[in-house]
């Protein structure tokens, strides 16, 4: 049985080869298909993967009170689409915010982008101005999910007696502090001098945004530094225990439609988002990709499952004359039929190698552009081979009872 199924390989791979040209454009048909599916579903699964862990990094009992919902600007007006203004978070508004909301085992953290252009100095080196800096207070790491490597974190007491104190992205030890140890050193950020306590663990780039290129320092300081005019703050709320995340998040709603002086058939003027809302609705939008990537991609296929029955087809044509004489020397219909479903199911095989490579590559390359987090999209590949098997056995069905149907008598007077 063995010997026979390796006879039907060999026979398989020299009539691939006697036909060698339809049989490339074929398995390229087919290729492109599988390409379509692999390629664009390896580039969904790096962005769904990358953005995920770092919403995700918020943990699942954050919420955060911002200027807007994710995704809500705009809304339709009279006159067509108008921008959709809310005010922004003021200094006040947070602040009001942390004396008022006591929900019980919960914490607040307050933060704002003091600058994303920041030329950070120690001794007589400094970074590009690129740099950004944060005010943050003491849970600003814990209610993101951000951890020190090395030193310590923010407290209290740095934040209420406005300590000049700052903590530092990974990145600044690969070219600010190349040959030094950061901790204890003092840096300058535009002319204020800060002692570094603590370097961040490295979370890389997402969209080109820096993660390991930024600076953390009290709140009440950065507000000095940085004074211009309405500045958003972002308000952070993390409670212990999830199943306290509705009431605590009702809670938050009801304070700040107070400090916004909001009556009750008012709406909203301003977001609510938590982190696991983020990541359905990244799921959400990366599932109609991927749904894309399997029509294009079974649109593709089919119309390669049509050539390669043509060739098939063909092949039975031209090897009438050779079957005549298998079916003479005591070749079963089955043997028959086996032989050319082999030939059929390793064109397939063929072209669904070469989409998965181009596939896989092409996810390597769009993980490496945009700086992602590269992951194999298994089911795309377990579909891709399934689905190339099937075309074959669907494509070679028909010529494979054909060329088994041929009476021997005529297809040996076949020229």
């Amino acid at each position: 049985m063995f010997g026979l199924f390796r006879e039907n390989i060999r026979i398989a791979v020299d009539s691939i080869k006697s036909q060698l040209l339809r049989t490339i454009l074929t398995i390229v048909i087919i290729g492109i298909g599988i390409w379509a599916l692999v390629g664009i579903l390896s580039a969904v699964k790096a962005l769904e993967s990358t953005i995920s862990s770092d919403f995700a990094s918020m943990g699942a009992n954050t919420f955060n009170i911002q200027r807007y919902e994710f995704g809500v600007r705009v809304q339709r007006g009279n006159q067509g689409e108008t921008q959709k203004i809310n005010p922004v978070i003021s200094f006040n508004n947070a602040r009001e915010f942390l004396e008022r909301y006591e929900y019980p085992y919960s914490q607040v953290s307050l933060s704002f982008r003091g600058t994303g252009s920041a030329e950070i100095k120690y001794e007589n080196e400094k970074t590009d101005p690129d740099i950004q800096v944060f005010g943050v207070n003491e849970h600003y790491l814990a209610n993101t999910g951000t951890d020190v490597e090395r030193g310590r974190a923010l407290t209290y007491f740095d934040v209420e007696n406005n300590n000049k104190v700052a903590i530092i992205g990974s990145d600044f030890t690969k070219n600010l502090f190349v040959n030094d140890d950061p901790i204890g050193k003092t840096i300058s950020i535009r002319g204020v001098k800060f002692k570094v306590i603590g370097i961040l663990e490295s979370k890389g780039a997402t969209f080109g945004n820096n993660q390991d290129l930024k600076v953390l320092i009290p709140i009440k300081i950065a507000r000095s530094i940085f004074t211009q005019p309405n500045i958003n703050y972002t308000i952070s709320v993390r409670v212990d225990d999830k199943a306290m995340m509705a009431g605590a998040q009702d809670e938050a709603i009801v304070a700040f439609r107070n400090i916004r002086g909001l009556n009750p058939i008012e709406e909203n003027n301003f977001g609510i988002e938590r982190s696991d809302d983020l990541i359905n609705r990244i799921a959400s939008i990366t599932g109609v990709l991927e749904i894309s990537a399997w029509i294009i991609s079974i649109i593709t296929i089919l119309g390669s499952s049509i050539a390669l029955m043509n060739i098939m087809l063909v092949s039975v044509t031209e090897r009438t004359r050779e079957i005549g004489v298998r079916k003479a020397m005591g070749a079963k219909r089955s043997t028959i039929s086996t032989q050319f479903f082999i030939e059929t199911i390793l064109i397939g095989q063929f072209g669904s190698i070469l989409g998965i490579v181009l596939g896989i590559l092409t996810g390597i390359a769009f993980a490496a552009i945009f700086d992602f987090k590269f992951a194999l999209p298994w089911g795309a590949l377990i579909g891709a081979t399934v689905i190339s098997f099937l075309t074959a056995v669907l494509a070679g069905s028909y010529p494979a009872t054909k060329a088994a149907k041929l009476d021997p008598i005529e297809s040996l007077r076949y020229e």
